[in-house]
């Protein structure tokens, strides 16, 4: 962090182009630098948390991301003012300092429980978790979930000027999105540490997809679009306090794994899904298809656009769907077999190893 600090520091410092150029910004070298430098003194302070919190490890985690929710409503204000106030240039320089003087007297206190010279050596990096079917299944639902969840927040200016809001009113669409995770993530973070990890995405999932489907798509007025706002923040918004009992459950099943490898094959899963989503979701309102041809805002000319948002929201919850259908093999094996060797042979072979698991722990308990 000592070293990327100054790395955010100078890209910020020095804008690589001029104020007719900010149409363009990602063909520039600092806003790679930024990019690079802010992931890498951003990252030891999540991974950190592993080494602090055991009990309630979910709930840190929430509290971790909603301070990163906060920060989404206040910058954007506070950047709108000084871009209108001082230019480009003048802000993102006044924007650098501000920040390396609010952020580098904090670098001191982050630091692992156990110091670095009383750590074991750490293991070559592994990463075969990979390919277990615990690791594949949460991260395919969660890139899906994240090709959906960014496109609330880019169009729902958009699209509130569609039904006649105003400029201002049209950026509240988007504060009250960015504002809702913050009790969003603090609340999933402290039910993640008593539920199984499933659970939680479907409740994410049940609100999310309601948000969209029920309200979103039948808002034609500011007041139900501001409560969608509201309610898919809130539900979609909380998906990332899950991760700390995916890392824990996948490192579980392959003691091997490390967890701040499986946190950033998640993180860069999450990554994919915005990318991809940024031109899918343009091929998907292009010539504004069921415009006129369907009712409230699925005929707006955005009602691919809500469809698709709420059907990556319910593929996100397949986990949960997939934990059920296991255990309900689980089950018809355990009746149909008996605890002597020839039957736990049949039973080795046909069963996966997190049923076999289950068979074992009943028996040992009987």
């Amino acid at each position: 962090m000592y070293l990327d600090l100054p790395i955010v520091f100078a890209a910020y410092r020095r804008p690589e182009f001029p104020l007719d150029q900010r149409d363009q910004p990602y063909h520039q070298p600092g806003n790679l630098f930024y990019a690079l430098g802010g992931s890498v003194a951003y990252l030891p302070c999540i991974l950190l948390m592993e080494d602090w919190f055991e009990k309630r490890k979910g709930l840190a985690f929430g509290v971790m991301w909603a301070g990163t929710g906060l920060g989404g409503v206040v910058l954007p204000i506070v950047m709108e003012q000084l871009l209108n106030r001082y230019g480009f240039p003048i802000a993102l320089r006044a924007f650098a300092i501000a920040l390396f003087i609010l952020t580098a007297p904090l670098v001191c206190f982050v630091k692992p429980r156990v110091p670095v010279s009383q750590r074991p050596k750490a293991p070559v990096p592994n990463l075969r978790f990979l390919i277990t079917s615990t690791f594949a299944l949460f991260e395919i639902c969660n890139i899906i979930e994240a090709l959906g969840f960014f496109l609330p927040s880019i169009y729902l200016p958009t699209y509130a000027g569609v039904i006649g809001a105003s400029t201002s009113l049209q950026a509240l669409t988007v504060i009250l999105f960015y504002v809702a995770p913050v009790v969003g993530c603090v609340v999933m973070g402290a039910i993640i540490d008593k539920w199984d990890v499933t659970t939680c995405i479907l409740v994410s999932t049940i609100g999310s997809t309601i948000g969209v489907f029920l309200i979103w798509g039948f808002s034609m007025s500011l007041a139900p679009l501001f409560v969608f706002s509201i309610v898919y923040g809130l539900f979609a918004g909380s998906y990332t306090s899950t991760w700390p009992v995916i890392m824990r459950d996948v490192v579980r099943k392959k003691s091997s794994a490390e967890s701040s490898m499986v946190f950033a094959c998640q993180a860069a899963g999450r990554g994919i899904g915005n990318l991809v989503s940024g031109p899918l979701s343009e091929a998907l309102i292009k010539d504004m298809p069921w415009k006129s041809q369907a009712g409230c805002g699925y005929g707006s000319g955005y009602g691919s656009l809500i469809v698709f948002t709420g059907i990556t929201g319910v593929i996100g919850g397949g986990s949960y769907v997939a934990r059920c259908f296991l255990d309900m093999i689980g089950t018809v094996i355990l009746t149909r077999h008996t605890a002597s060797s020839s039957d736990f042979f049949t039973l080795e072979k046909k069963a996966n190893p997190g049923i076999l698991h289950t068979y074992l722990i009943i028996e040992n308990s009987r």
